[in-house]
């Protein structure tokens, strides 16, 4: 048997993390990183906070914590994988704060949320957005979560599972909820 069927070639993703830790290349491997990853990062954060600007602000965050932690990344999990989870927990930590700062209940955020959905000037005025964004809005933090990385980022599940810690089943049976949920907003409002 030829040594030739155990060579593995190293995926970009591979390659960009060993660049990462080289500190010759470090600085540049990152700035790749940030052109990769800004713009799926600031889209899952924009569907967990209501202000443009917060999720600005966290997508900042989320890099500057990757930054400083990228030593401790052992690549057991995929770079993206890492980041996204890096960027929901910086958004649960923002939101469960402002809910604190504010003294909101989980009912005065939903409604907060879907007032910012009706105002959002990048809605393009299709009515079935709207409905589905404040369909999304009503659902429990974690059900929204979850439909939001499944359904908008088609992100499978054992990703999921590697991001929030859930396990697959536990995962799948609150999509399912979401969309039973979402259906019933949709059947109500008709």
């Amino acid at each position: 048997m030829d040594n030739e069927d155990d060579i593995r070639i190293p995926s970009a993703e591979e390659l960009l993390v060993e660049r990462l830790r080289d500190p010759h290349r470090c600085r540049e491997a990152f700035g790749e990183v940030i052109r990769l990853y800004s713009e799926p990062l600031y889209r899952q954060i924009r569907r967990m906070v209501q202000r443009h600007e917060d999720a600005d602000d966290l997508l900042q965050n989320t890099f500057l914590k990757a930054w400083q932690s990228i030593d401790a990344f052992r690549g057991q999990a995929k770079l993206s994988t890492w980041l996204y989870k890096i960027a929901i927990n910086e958004s649960l930590t923002f939101l469960e704060k402002e809910r604190k700062r504010q003294n909101l209940s989980i009912d005065e955020e939903e409604s907060a949320l879907i007032n910012s959905i009706e105002a959002d000037t990048e809605i393009d005025g299709d009515e079935l957005k709207l409905k589905l964004r404040r369909a999304i809005a009503s659902l429990p933090e974690k059900q929204r979560l979850v439909f939001n990385m499944r359904y908008y980022d088609d992100m499978k599940y054992e990703a999921m599972s590697e991001i929030l810690g859930t396990s697959v089943g536990a995962l799948k049976a609150s999509y399912h909820l979401a969309v039973k949920k979402i259906e019933q907003y949709f059947a109500e409002s008709d």
